[in-house]
């Protein structure tokens, strides 16, 4: 399964080859629902969705997956490393925090914390490592991405500046087991101090995350 964003591929190749399909679908999930909420014009049928994803998911943890490609790939890498599908649930909370009007301070922590908080922690069992920079850095990341993702001014400046207080405790050189959390936190923190035009996959930010798989800081 091929993930939409380039720096999120290239970061999932920083990982040991036995993980990277798990860390796929960890990734592929967040953009499955991400791409919901984009779409959603009705907040009813938006939460709907996003409600048959958490359900979905809850059930894996006591029956085999439906008929869906991207909930077997998580039946068949994620939850044999010790990832439930309750805990993976608990990331729609997260992105429907976004549906209901435009998002408030609030909500906006709530997204970044249910989101980015439990993706990055998850992903950090997964890759046998639960460093405690994990989950700042992934509420950083998630916040960072809504300063570029949302259309609302107001919301895009709330969620930058609340990226950059959970990223300013995240420093120092990381374990190499960590080093796809590492990448995309490095670019959380330019994209967190830069408003305006994100150039996902352009070669200066792909360079970046080159230089960090020698640094690893």
């Amino acid at each position: 399964m091929a993930l939409v964003d380039p720096e999120r591929a290239l970061a999932v190749a920083y990982a040991p080859a036995d993980k990277r399909a798990a860390l796929t679908a960890l990734f592929a999930l967040d953009e499955r629902m991400g791409a919901i909420v984009g779409a959603t014009k009705e907040t009813h049928v938006g939460l709907i969705r996003l409600a048959w994803w958490r359900e979905s998911l809850e059930r894996l943890d006591h029956a085999p997956p439906p008929a869906e490609p991207l909930l077997g790939l998580i039946a068949a890498e994620v939850l044999p490393l010790g990832v439930t599908g309750k805990a993976l649930a608990g990331i729609e909370h997260g992105w429907s925090a976004l549906l209901d009007g435009v998002p408030d301070a609030a909500a906006i922590t709530r997204h970044g914390q249910e989101r980015g908080m439990r993706l990055f922690r998850l992903a950090a069992r997964l890759l046998s490592n639960e460093d405690a920079r994990a989950g700042a850095a992934g509420e950083g990341w998630a916040l960072a991405d809504l300063g570029h993702r949302h259309s609302d001014a107001k919301v895009q400046t709330e969620a930058r500046a609340q990226a950059r207080a959970a990223l300013s405790g995240v420093s120092g050189r990381w374990p190499r087991a960590l080093l796809p959390l590492a990448a995309l936190a490095r670019l959380a923190r330019i994209d967190a101090d830069t408003p305006g035009v994100r150039r996902q996959g352009s070669p200066g930010r792909l360079m970046r995350l080159l230089a960090l798989r020698l640094t690893r800081r």
